[in-house]
């Protein structure tokens, strides 16, 4: 997505041209192939990306996803479309009511504590709210209308308060996926019930059972299945035809797939344009998982790092790649948004030159728009002043070098003495000791600063602690 940006940032001229948006690609997931985006409704775009499951704190995987559609629903805007973007929270599921019940917690209580918390991730991370974000609990009618269609249509059926999609009535299951019937044997995902006409048969409503939250309906009090909220939700403020669904890889399959089961088992006019997915984060090469250790939230990261840093080491690779996360990775991201900040035209101090420079000056001026105008559709463009984000990084890097300012101004006085008296060796071991620990000394003039730096001889440690 980055890089279609940077090479269609100019928008047409003129009124005529106005009209006519540019023309880009995206990669559907549906085909296995590139296509031009053509919207459903000339001018206007619906976009629903799947959201977090709200019962802890969010993880660097799911900034990739919500980083990679916050820069595509920014170009869209850009280009001129009348962007509706959706995206959703989960709120009531098992692992919220295991963790509720754990802490003794209401389990909408706990996940609306986790929604809050993410929003503030989303924002750190500098991603645009969406139009809408919708919560499940708010959206319980919206659930029940649509599997009472789908059992009108007889592609769903009850059994004891429970009620199953039939997969035999949707003969084209599996066609994003590339799954079959025979390929989703029963006990693999989920556990053996007998009472399924088909093992492959996936839940739409549960059955109520103690300590869980619960609704009533025409099949007994129970609660949504996982995979119906997303259709009830996009049908609710998209219609049942929209132009982009958005999710990472992990949820082609079987959430996705049932997703567009259901759907058109509600609405036979049902219909996704185009289905995006992002590519996983991976640390030192292995997926990331709690089960090995790896397992970092966006909260830990940015508690050392800023979370531009994080932003600008996610869009460095294609949004369909894995990204593999490192500790030298992240402090090269980190080193790299210092130099942008750092290196800014300095307009008010270039007018002061001669008459002579003023078209070299003009040209910087004109630089400077364009480069903030991607930046900005980067999401990378920073809120406060370039000296105020410039000041927050080399905060940070004193964080993970455990230094304050007046240890690397007495270093520096130090360091200064010994040059004065020709003690080249301290001089060079004092600067080389704050390199590794991230703090690059630079000598302009008679005057010492210092910058962040990539750490010399950085380990490839991972654990944003270290």
């Amino acid at each position: 997505m980055a890089e279609k940006i940077v090479e269609e940032k100019k928008k047409p001229e003129g009124k005529k041209a106005a009209d006519k948006k540019p023309e880009f690609q995206l990669y559907n997931s549906m085909s296995k192939q590139k296509e031009v985006f053509r919207p459903k409704e000339e001018g206007k775009v619906g976009m629903y990306v799947c959201g977090v499951t709200a019962y802890d704190y969010s993880h660097i995987g799911h900034a990739r996803a919500y980083v990679a559609f916050d820069v595509l629903y920014r170009y869209l805007k850009y280009l001129g479309y009348e962007v509706v973007y959706v995206r959703n929270f989960t709120d009531v599921d098992d692992k919220i009511i295991k963790r509720a019940n754990e802490n003794g917690e209401d389990p909408i209580s706990l996940s609306g504590r986790f929604c809050e918390e993410y929003l503030k991730d989303m924002d750190d991370l500098q991603c645009l709210p969406p139009t809408h974000q919708p919560r499940v609990s708010d959206h319980i009618d919206e659930i029940k209308r649509m599997i009472s269609q789908i059992i009108s249509n007889g592609c769903a059926y009850a059994v004891d308060g429970d009620v199953y999609f039939s997969i035999d009535k949707f003969p084209d299951y599996g066609r994003l996926s590339g799954q079959n019937l025979d390929g989703n044997r029963a006990g693999e995902r989920v556990a053996v019930d007998s009472r399924k006409r088909n093992p492959a048969d996936f839940a739409l409503w549960k059955a109520a059972k103690p300590g869980e939250p619960s609704w009533d309906s025409p099949w007994g009090p129970g609660r949504p299945g996982w995979h119906i909220e997303c259709s009830a939700m996009s049908a609710h403020y998209l219609t049942h035809t929209f132009d982009i669904h958005g999710g990472g890889m992990d949820l082609i399959f079987p959430h996705h797939e049932n997703e567009i089961a259901q759907s058109c088992a509600a609405c036979s006019e049902s219909n996704v344009t185009y289905w995006l997915h992002n590519g996983f984060v991976t640390v030192d090469d292995e997926k990331m998982s709690k089960s090995l250790g790896n397992f970092f939230t966006i909260r830990e990261v940015t508690k050392l790092y800023h979370p531009l840093a994080l932003r600008h080491f996610l869009l460095g690779m294609h949004y369909r790649s894995p990204v593999n996360y490192s500790i030298l990775q992240i402090e090269i991201a980190s080193d790299a948004v210092y130099y942008i900040f750092q290196k800014k035209p300095q307009k008010k101090k270039q007018r002061q030159q001669q008459q002579e420079q003023q078209t070299t000056v003009l040209s910087l001026i004109e630089l400077e728009r364009e480069v903030k105008e991607v930046l900005d559709l980067l999401g990378l463009l920073p809120r406060l002043t370039y000296s105020e984000v410039l000041s927050q990084l080399k905060e940070k890097a004193l964080t993970r070098a455990k230094l304050t300012e007046d240890d690397i101004l007495h270093s520096i006085e130090e360091r200064a003495q010994a040059r004065k008296n020709k003690d080249y060796t301290l001089s060079d071991q004092i600067r080389s000791d704050l390199a590794v620990k991230g703090i690059a000394l630079m000598d302009l003039g008679k005057e010492t600063v210092w910058r962040p730096c990539v750490p010399v001889q950085q380990a490839n440690v991972v654990d944003p602690a270290q």
